[in-house]
């Protein structure tokens, strides 16, 4: 890696810039990140250090997502839930979803949030 500088009077600074690039880090990439910084320091440091938090974090979140999703219609799925119950049953659609949802959260919490051993 090679660092430019720059001089400004006598003195030569560092050329160093912010990416321009807008991260979409959410729910589960804030909680990885504290994880990290909490029981990984050393990879936390070294992917801050290095420039590759905010997309590591940013893939972490939307597959965190994209399980929770997946789960939630599996559940869906396999417990017979229809938009038919929907349209009749609606609490008893909206309790059975939102249980899916916090098992399939519980889930993806464990092993994407937390289980840093396969992807790093």
């Amino acid at each position: 890696m090679k660092i430019e500088y720059v001089k400004v009077g006598d003195y030569y600074i560092p050329a160093l810039t912010v990416p321009n690039k807008k991260y979409n880090i959410g729910k589960y990439g804030r909680l990885h990140r504290e994880f990290l910084k909490k029981y990984r320091p050393s990879i936390y440091t070294t992917k801050l250090m290095d420039g590759t938090l905010l997309e590591y974090l940013e893939e972490i979140d939307a597959q965190a997502k994209d399980m929770v999703d997946r789960f939630v219609k599996d559940l869906a799925v396999k417990s017979g839930i229809t938009e038919e119950l929907k349209s009749t049953e609606q609490m008893k659609w909206v309790g059975l979803m939102n249980m899916f949802k916090h098992t399939a959260e519980e889930f993806v919490i464990s092993e994407i949030v937390y289980g840093w051993e396969a992807r790093i």
